[in-house]
Formats: C-alpha cells, sequence, structure tokens
C-alpha cells in the first residue's frame, strides 16, 4: 500500500470518530446552543463592584458530561462545574469546585415553559456559612441571564446577578 492510501484509509476510518466526538448525551442536548462558547459578564453582588466573569462551556467526557470553566477578575476567583444525566435520580447533576476552597453539589431541571435552568445546591466547606444555593438561568437572544440567592443563617439572601454574552480572544485564567 502506498504512503497516500495508508493516509486515505486513516482518514476514512478516523471519520466516523470525528462525527461522534461532536455528540452530546440526548439529556444534555438543551446545552448545545451554550457549548463550545466564551461569555463574559459583569457579575454583581449585592455591596460589591461588579466584576468581569468569563466563562467557558464545553462538551466533556465524550459528550457524557458538560465542563464549565470559568474565572472572575483574572483568576482572582473561579471554579470548574461538571454537568452530567444521573440515570439512577433521572436528575441532571453537577460538581463545582472552586479555587476559594469550597465546592457544591448540586441538581438542576429544564423549565421549558420560561426557556429556562433552575438549579438547587449544597454548599460545603464555605467561609462565609453560606450552605445552599438556588439559581435560574436564561438564554435569550445571545445572552445568558444568571440570578441567585444564597441560603446563609437560616435565610434566603440575594446572591449575584450577571448577563453574559459571547465573546472572542477570551478564556477563564487562573492564577
Amino acid at each position: 500500500m502506498k504512503m497516500s492510501s495508508l493516509v486515505l484509509v486513516g482518514t476514512l476510518l478516523a471519520a466516523p470518530v470525528l462525527a461522534e466526538n461532536s455528540s452530546l448525551a440526548p439529556e444534555l442536548a438543551m446545552f448545545k446552543p451554550l457549548l463550545s462558547t466564551t461569555w463574559q459578564g459583569n457579575l454583581a453582588q449585592p455591596g460589591q463592584a461588579a466584576k468581569v466573569d468569563i466563562s467557558q462551556w464545553e462538551r466533556a467526557l465524550n459528550g457524557q458530561a458538560i465542563r464549565i470553566t470559568h474565572s472572575v477578575e483574572r483568576g482572582a476567583y473561579g471554579g470548574e462545574t461538571m454537568l452530567f444525566w444521573d440515570k439512577a435520580q433521572q436528575s441532571l447533576v453537577y460538581f463545582y469546585f472552586t479555587t476559594a476552597g469550597f465546592y457544591t453539589h448540586g441538581t438542576m431541571i429544564y423549565d421549558a415553559k420560561n426557556q429556562q435552568f433552575v438549579a438547587q445546591e449544597d454548599v460545603k466547606n464555605n467561609a462565609q456559612g453560606i450552605t445552599k444555593v438556588r439559581s435560574t438561568t436564561k438564554l435569550e437572544m445571545n445572552q445568558l441571564t444568571v440570578t441567585s440567592e444564597y441560603f446563609k443563617d437560616g435565610k434566603w439572601l440575594p446572591g449575584h446577578h450577571a448577563v453574559y454574552v459571547p465573546v472572542t480572544n477570551m478564556q477563564p485564567e487562573f492564577r
């Protein structure tokens, strides 16, 4: 076999693999518009100045999960989320790990009527005493709007809010 034939055979054999590489678990299909995109938003919290947040959404683990990596103020704070479909729970489940040393574990549902994702998570090891977070995320007119509330000292308090837009030539940074 000539070298050019080997290259052609290799290319043909790889073609199905390449097609598979763009697949996504059916339960994650609603996230497809967010994938392979970097988003920038001004993350605002009550009593604090807004901070720039860069968030990158990507397909992970052969399409069985979604990885969301973000950093605030060029790495002053950041985190990484792994979102997947849990067959036993029949639910979207995620873990979020942070540079601040705390992590969360939550579930998410897609509210088709309001075209938004609604999440609730338990927080572990948060220095500010936050034990739960609930949030909504909505994609509308090429903008991603996120609003949250924090559970602390037995009551729900306003959390962060941000409106993200797609950006190019940017990515999350860590120190």
